[in-house]
């Protein structure tokens, strides 16, 4: 069994077979948030792009629990020279692990740290864990190589729907059509004012496309079985 946890903003907890993987672990400053970061673990903490409601508390999580942050050679770079162990990826690539493996996608976004270093090209991933796969989708506008990673096969698709910053309800409703996942979860939006959403309305509307949509709540969970 796979759990997704939905942690606020596009802060994702994926748990299965003693594994912890943390997506935009922006959890301090997070109004959304359930949890500190004290209160996470994980082996690995994967970040979509350095802007700060994602990098959010990469360092504090990785001196705590040892995890190796995997992202961008720039991301990776980035946590490596403030003493986080990290694994320096870009689009296309595949990191193996225990139980696993992930790949990273392109994403229309922009992508720096707080202190204005860039941070590479922006991205989606795809994590397979006991044989499920699950994408979570970083910032991103709608665009139409989605179908590609649709062909992945999906078992769940994390897709932002706050627009502003991301696609909004409408592209995030096309995007469903080309990446056909069995499940959705709604994330990036309520967070703050810009990007206020209403999921239950978006979960209608994919409803009516033959979409299942889980729009949870911060702290909420879905298990994959």
């Amino acid at each position: 069994m796979v759990e997704v946890r939905f942690l606020g903003h596009a802060a994702t907890w994926i748990r299965a077979a003693g594994k912890n993987i943390l997506i935009d672990p922006f959890l301090t400053g997070n109004p959304l948030a359930p949890l500190g970061p004290d209160e996470v673990e994980a082996d690995l903490i994967v970040l979509t792009h350095a802007h700060g409601d994602h990098w959010g508390d990469t360092l504090k999580i990785a001196e705590r629990t040892g995890a190796t942050v995997v992202s961008t050679f720039e991301i990776a770079t980035y946590a490596q020279n403030r003493g986080a162990q990290a694994w320096a990826m870009n689009i296309g690539g595949t990191y193996a692990f225990e139980g696993g493996w992930l790949k990273f996608f392109p994403a229309w976004h922009s992508s720096s740290f707080p202190d204005g270093t860039y941070g590479g090209m922006p991205m989606g991933v795809v994590v397979e864990l006991e044989g499920k796969r699950i994408y979570h989708a970083g910032d991103t506008a709608l665009f139409s190589d989605m179908r590609l990673i649709g062909e992945q096969g999906l078992d769940l698709a994390l897709v932002p729907i706050g627009d502003t910053f991301t696609m909004g309800p409408d592209d995030a409703l096309r995007a469903l059509e080309l990446l056909r996942p069995k499940g959705v979860v709604p994330i990036h939006y309520n967070t703050f004012p810009p990007i206020q959403q209403d999921p239950v309305a978006f979960t209608d509307r994919a409803g009516a496309l033959g979409f299942e949509v889980f729009p949870l709540k911060p702290g909420e969970s879905l298990a994959l079985e």
